[in-house]
């Protein structure tokens, strides 16, 4: 009888994104939602625009909108004023 030996070779996840116009890497993701990416970021500013590949993302929709890997997304502070 012999004996089967199982070796698992774990590869680190990681996904490479576009974020504000700059390089990224999300290390231990495949995929991210914005309420996460936000929160891994700190990005703490009451207001912010979110786009996704161009495509707004409204606040209701950043806990259901993820961002995988290759993905073009912004995140901006919105500021007002006269």
């Amino acid at each position: 009888m012999h004996e089967q030996h199982l070796c698992f070779i774990t590869s680190q996840v990681k996904m490479k994104i576009k974020l504000n116009n700059r390089d990224e890497i999300i290390e231990k993701k495949d995929k991210i939602s914005f309420e996460e990416l936000i929160n891994y970021k700190n990005y703490s500013f009451h207001m912010l625009v979110t786009k996704l590949n161009d495509k707004l993302v409204k606040k209701e929709n950043r806990k259901t909108t993820f961002i995988k890997d290759g993905d073009n997304v912004i995140v901006m502070h919105l500021i007002s004023g006269g």
